[in-house]
């Protein structure tokens, strides 16, 4: 046998080592953005906008696929390597046409995606009404085992709510984890909300949609112990006769309690703010809509708030509130809200409801639509039945169309004959802010009070304050002051009265 050690050279494998990082990173970002940011060449770390580090932040941690969990006997060393959850995508139909159920099924994949799973397969089963005892029929059951035995998927996702009863059935048939839609949500929530409370709000809704599917795999949840009992929960349980489901729904409950009480407080910091904007006569505008449509791209390019930008679903949880201005000189605020979805769990709704109700008390809705999407009417109905669910129906509303560059000529020629109070951008070219910024201007609440005043020139201070926020029909100056006319609200066509001429 030869012996090479005499050919090895250290300089040569660091040499030809060098490259491999850079081919990491190569490999892991494949669309070269978060390459971009994090580069030698570019920008300084300072420099980058929030959102641009949040993106970064979230790509330093990325689950790749390919790579497996089991354990590998090799010699005597075991390794343990990361995969994605494998997953088998089943749903079932039960209106609409067959490109709907499509369409329904394409954002499930998208969801379990954003989640960090990997879709082997899908199937959905037309049916009347789904079985109240396994969701779907028994033979498609016996179908999805063969399908998750085939392909070595590990979890079943269902495309709609599951009953307790039912996902105790399908994983006693299936023989593997099965979750519903809701649970899919939630789990994305979970990853992406960043706030305090986002985390509480998040936290809440998986308390409420756990707490009525608590289960044990044989006794373990139902045995009954208490005191000194060999495996029972001793001090701090409710005694003999409490079983260890009890307990822990009675711990869950205590948690929801405290989430409730936390999120109050944080809903009185909210509402002072709220209250501060109306003493003040601030207009408000809530941008809303079907999650990835362009929310947080749209609020960038209006008001600079550099917040994260990705191509995922509920990529942004916590809401942004920032300060603008329209062009003839009023002083509005700008919020970007959670995206809604088809079938939006009422856990969340319930859980995010001091959040929504932003949409609720605000003086103009820009309802963004994705018009590239193969059903954006689809879409703009499942916001209003959540606008309706928080009693915002009512609020002025604004059809923002985006993605006027990636969207067919025909779809949107089709969505403003339907949606005539409409607008057509593109976030990303710039296409059409303008127009936008011109009918935010046009919708805004105008002031009440009409007025007309000389003011003197030692109350620049009044004028001060109706540039921000009234609006001025005419002014010039005069020998004697400034002789003024134009509208306020109230409180500051009072101050004006005195003046009046």
């Amino acid at each position: 046998m030869t012996n090479q050690s005499s050919d090895f050279s250290l300089a040569d494998e660091l040499a030809q080592s060098s490259q491999w990082e850079s081919d990491d990173l190569d490999d892991e970002f494949e669309s070269g953005y978060a390459d971009e940011l994090i580069s030698a060449d570019g920008p300084d770390p300072e420099e980058l906008t929030t959102g641009d580090q949040d993106l970064v932040e979230r790509h330093q941690l990325r689950r790749v696929a390919g790579l497996r969990t089991e354990l590998e006997d090799i010699t005597e060393v075991e390794y343990r390597q990361l995969r994605l959850e494998r997953v088998v995508l089943v749903g079932v139909w039960t209106s609409g046409t067959v490109q709907d159920a499509e369409n329904s099924m394409a954002e499930l994949a998208l969801l379990a995606e954003t989640a960090g799973s990997e879709v082997l397969e899908a199937m959905y089963q037309r049916r009347t009404k789904p079985d109240p005892a396994t969701y779907i029929g028994r033979g498609k059951v016996d179908g999805v085992r063969e399908i998750v035995q085939a392909s070595g998927a590990d979890t079943v996702i269902f495309d709609g709510e599951l009953a307790p009863s039912q996902l105790r059935n399908l994983e006693d048939q299936i023989k593997v984890k099965c979750v519903d839609r809701t649970a899919l949500i939630l789990d994305i929530f979970a990853q992406h909300a960043k706030s305090k409370e986002g985390q509480a709000q998040v936290e809440l809704a998986q308390l409420q949609y756990m707490r009525q599917r608590l289960r044990g795999w044989g006794g373990n949840l139902s045995r009954q112990a208490g005191g000194r009992v060999a495996g029972g929960d001793g001090i701090g349980g409710r005694g003999p006769g409490e079983t260890k489901i009890e307990t822990d729904r009675r711990r869950i409950k205590t948690k929801i309690a405290k989430l409730r009480r936390e999120l109050a407080q944080m809903k009185g910091t909210r509402e002072t703010k709220r209250n501060e904007r109306r003493r003040n006569a601030v207009p408000s505008i809530v941008i809303a809509g079907y999650t990835n449509a362009g929310k947080s791209s749209l609020l960038n390019k209006l008001t600079d708030a550099g917040v994260l930008v990705e191509d995922a679903l509920f990529a942004t949880l916590d809401p942004t509130t920032r300060r603008a201005t329209t062009p003839d000189g009023r002083v509005y605020t700008m919020s970007d809200t959670v995206g809604f979805v088809r079938h939006l769990p009422h856990q969340l709704v319930e859980a995010f409801r001091s959040t929504l109700e932003e949409v609720a008390d605000a003086d103009l809705i820009l309802h963004v639509v994705d018009g590239s999407h193969p059903d954006p009417e689809g879409q703009i109905t499942a916001v209003r039945g959540v606008f309706a669910d928080i009693e915002a129906h009512a609020v002025p509303e604004l059809i923002v169309i985006n993605k006027a560059d990636a969207a067919d000529p025909m779809v949107l020629a089709r969505l403003k004959n339907r949606e005539p109070h409409s607008v057509v951008v593109s976030a990303k070219t710039g296409e059409g802010i303008a127009e936008v910024l011109a009918l935010i201007e046009a919708e805004l609440p105008r002031p009440a009070v009409e007025f007309n005043a000389l003011v003197p020139y030692s109350r620049g201070d009044l004028l001060d304050k109706l540039h921000r926020g009234g609006e001025i029909t005419s002014l010039e100056h005069t020998a004697d002051g400034t002789l003024v006319k134009g509208r306020a609200d109230e409180a500051l066509a009072g101050e004006f009265a005195a003046y009046a001429v």
